[in-house]
C-alpha cells in the first residue's frame, strides 16, 4: 500500500485493512521533492496511471485501479498533481527556492527528451528508407565496375568472360591439383576436407590473390576436393541449367540404350558454351579419377552420387527431391561412362 507522508511516499506492505497500524514501519519510501508528476496514457493500458520524475532521474509509476473507491488515492493523486508547479507539500520554508527550480526544469526536459524519442526513431526509420530505395542497383554498379563479383557464386557464364576462359581458372586449378597428386587418394571426392581451410582457400580465391597448389598448406588433397565442390553448388545456377534440367530427366527414362545415350548427347551440346566447355573438362578429369578407382575405392557410381546434386537440380520443385536424386546421379553415371562419345568433337551434332 502507498501512503503520502508529507514530502513523501512510504510503501507498506498490503494488508486487510485500508489503514496502516500505528507504530508500523514501511518497507520503503521515496522524497518527491523537487520532483514533476503528470498523467500519462502511453506508458499503460490500465486507467488512472500517473508517472513521478524524482531527483535522480528515477521513473515510478503507480497505478489506482479505481479513483472514485478510493477517496484517499484520489486525494493523493490530486496532490502530486497539484505540486507539478511547485514544492511537493514542502513545509519546511528554509529552502532555496533557485535550486528547487532547477531541478524541476531539468526533469521538464528529461521528459521532453523522453516523448521525444518515438518521433525520432520514425524520422531515423524514414531517413533509412529513403537512403535504401535511393540506392542503384548491385547490377547497376556491376555493369559500371564500382562492384565486382567474386568467383564463388558468380555466374558461370559472367565468370568465363570476365577471365576471358572456357573453364573458369579455379575449376582448372584445382583438377591439375588432384591430377598431380591425388587420383589414388582414397575416397577422393567423397572424403571431407578440414572446413576452415576450405573457406580459407575460397577466401585467396574470392581476393584474387596469387594461388599455389604446391604450399603446405593445401597438401590434403580433400581441401582442394572440396573447394571444387563447394564452387559448382554455390552457383547461382548449376551446371546443368534449370531450363534443362527435366529435359534430362526425360531423356535419362528413355528405354533404348543408344538412343538414350545420343539424347543426352543432344542435351549437352545445347548447352551454353562456358557450361559445356566446363562439363567437358570436369568429366574427363572424373573419369580419370574412375579409372584409379581400385587405388581410390571411387566407381562411377560413386562418382555420381557426389556429383548428381551438385552438379544439376530443379529449380522450384523441392517435393520430388528423393526421385530427383536417383534421376541425378543416372545423368551423371551416364555421362561419365558415356564420356569419350558424348565429348567427342568428331561426333558434335549441329545446333
Amino acid at each position: 500500500r502507498v501512503v503520502l507522508v508529507g514530502n513523501s511516499l512510504a510503501f507498506y506492505k498490503e494488508t486487510k485493512t485500508q489503514t496502516a497500524k500505528p507504530g508500523n514501519r514501511p518497507e520503503s519510501s521515496v522524497d518527491l521533492r523537487g520532483s514533476l508528476i503528470e498523467w500519462t496514457k502511453e506508458m499503460s493500458s490500465k486507467k488512472n496511471v500517473f508517472r513521478v520524475c524524482l531527483l535522480f532521474t528515477h521513473l515510478l509509476f503507480l497505478i489506482s485501479g479505481s479513483l472514485s473507491q478510493n477517496p484517499l488515492d484520489y486525494q493523493m493523486v490530486y496532490a502530486l498533481r497539484r505540486s507539478s508547479s511547485a514544492e511537493l507539500l514542502d513545509c519546511s520554508g528554509d529552502e532555496d527556492e533557485n535550486p528547487a527550480k532547477e531541478k524541476r526544469d531539468s526533469r521538464m526536459t528529461l521528459l521532453r527528451r523522453m516523448n521525444s524519442d518515438s518521433s525520432e526513431k520514425k524520422r531515423v526509420k524514414s531517413r533509412l528508407r529513403k537512403f535504401i530505395t535511393k540506392r542503384p542497383p548491385l547490377q547497376s554498379l556491376q555493369e559500371k565496375g564500382l562492384i565486382k563479383d567474386q568467383v564463388f557464386g558468380c555466374r558461370l557464364e559472367t565468370l568465363c568472360d570476365r577471365e576471358k576462359e572456357n573453364v573458369p581458372k579455379f575449376v582448372q586449378l584445382c583438377i591439375d591439383a588432384v591430377e598431380k597428386r591425388g587420383l589414388e587418394a582414397d575416397g577422393i571426392y567423397r572424403v571431407s576436407g578440414n572446413l576452415a581451410t576450405i573457406q580459407k582457400l575460397r577466401f585467396l580465391v574470392d581476393h584474387e590473390e596469387k594461388l599455389n597448389m604446391d604450399d603446405a598448406q593445401w597438401e590434403d588433397v580433400h581441401v582442394i576436393t572440396g573447394a571444387l565442390k563447394m564452387f559448382f553448388r554455390e552457383l547461382p545456377e548449376p551446371l546443368v541449367p534449370y531450363n534443362s534440367f527435366e529435359h534430362f530427366v526425360s531423356a535419362i527414362k528413355i528405354a533404348d540404350a543408344a538412343e538414350k545415350v545420343e539424347s543426352i548427347k543432344q542435351l549437352v551440346w545445347s548447352l551454353p558454351k562456358p557450361n559445356q566447355d566446363t562439363m567437358r573438362v570436369m568429366f574427363r578429369h572424373l573419369k580419370k579419377v574412375v579409372e584409379h578407382s581400385e587405388a581410390n575405392r571411387m566407381t562411377a557410381q560413386s562418382i555420381a552420387i557426389v556429383f548428381g546434386p551438385t552438379l544439376m537440380r530443379s529449380e522450384k520443385d523441392f517435393s520430388n527431391m528423393a526421385v530427383h536424386m536417383v534421376y541425378q546421379n543416372q545423368i551423371v553415371e551416364l555421362i561419365l561412362v558415356e564420356c569419350d562419345g558424348i565429348f567427342n568433337p568428331e561426333n558434335k551434332l549441329l545446333r
